[in-house]
């Protein structure tokens, strides 16, 4: 008598990149296991149970919903200092441990196209375990800084949460901000007081007397205002290299140094320099002097104020001053023409 035997053999899933041994469950097999390049998990005999849901919620049954991160509320996006270039966002943590780590998404089209803040907060198009972040690390209750976006574009952005495998939640509400353009204000007043006034810009000394220092009636004011990354400056440079006749062919010139050490000279002394917000606005060394000591007005061109950082109302005031001596030939007709100069630094 021939006995028949049958023989099965059970075929696993794999691939090139991977291989699961044991996928069984119930029965026999594994339930959870993991390797240095997977996870699995699974569960045998679940109940079925009827979907939770409200008018701001829902929730399946069953073991994977009770696991997962709690979905964060929409993130706080603001522009406080008129950026061009990045936006402030605040995460919502929505109650999850302090250990949670959060991943950002951003868009310019209502997420028609997705890209994702990277760990350095520029933006990219990929998401990489990296990417997610602790709510210390997104700056806690301050945010942070999302950089590497364009100019005048209103952006969304969105926020999911996890907590170990298996967990991570869907994405929160969006949260929307706008940068602007890139922007510079910079405005010269010549006026005795803190006061707007219009072109043309001449100001006038008193008489020179010999071995006196006289500084001018009026002061040069600079209104300097810009939402560049890295602030400013402003320069200034003289034409003549000082005040010149063309009556007598003679210049006075300018100088750096004490006025009343020299025998003549010419040059400007910073008085004010302040700011709204933002900055702050710096005088640069030499125009940094008190009393009668000046920075050179020459015709190369020098900073005379500075700020690394975006300015709102930056303002300042310069005073020129000037000296001769008795061997200074006598005119009607010294000048200088200063030209001053706003860069913004974006």
């Amino acid at each position: 008598m021939l006995v028949g035997a049958a023989f099965v053999f059970a075929a696993v899933p794999t691939g090139t990149s991977y291989k699961l041994e044991s996928y069984g469950v119930g029965s026999g097999g594994t339930a959870n296991s993991t390797s240095s390049a997977y996870a699995m998990e699974a569960i045998s005999g679940e109940v079925s149970g009827t979907q939770m849901s409200g008018t701001t919620y829902n929730g399946s049954s069953g073991l994977i919903p009770t696991q997962l991160a709690n979905v964060p509320n929409a993130p706080t996006v603001t522009n406080p200092s008129n950026y061009y270039n990045k936006l402030q966002v605040i995460i919502d943590n929505g109650g999850n441990p302090s250990d949670a780590k959060f991943a950002v998404a951003v868009s310019s089209d209502n997420f028609a196209t997705t890209q994702y803040v990277q760990n350095d907060l520029s933006i990219g198009s990929a998401l990489g375990i990296e990417d997610y972040q602790t709510y210390a690390l997104w700056g806690g209750a301050s945010g942070v800084n999302i950089g590497s976006l364009q100019a005048n574009t209103t952006y969304k952005f969105k926020v999911r949460a996890i907590h170990g495998k298996f967990t991570e939640s869907g994405y929160s509400a969006a949260g929307t901000g706008a940068t602007v353009n890139p922007s510079l204000t910079f405005d010269l007043d010549i006026s005795a007081t803190d006061s707007e006034t219009a072109s043309p810009y001449n100001l006038a000394f008193n008489d020179l007397s010999p071995g006196a220092v006289v500084s001018s009636s009026q002061k040069i004011w600079v209104d300097f205002d810009t939402n560049g990354d890295f602030g400013g400056n402003v320069y200034m440079y003289g034409q003549n290299g000082g005040l010149y006749s063309t009556a007598v062919a003679h210049t006075i010139s300018a100088l750096t140094g004490d006025l009343s050490a020299t025998a003549q000279g010419f040059g400007a002394q910073s008085l004010t320099a302040t700011q709204t917000t933002g900055g702050p606005f710096v005088v640069s060394t030499p125009y940094n002097g008190t009393s009668d000591t000046v920075g050179v007005t020459d015709t190369n061109i020098r900073r005379v104020y500075s700020t690394g950082a975006p300015i709102t109302a930056g303002r300042s005031s310069l005073v020129l001053k000037a000296k001769i001596n008795v061997t200074t030939p006598s005119a009607s007709d010294y000048t200088e023409r200063l030209t001053v100069v706003g860069a913004p630094s974006f």
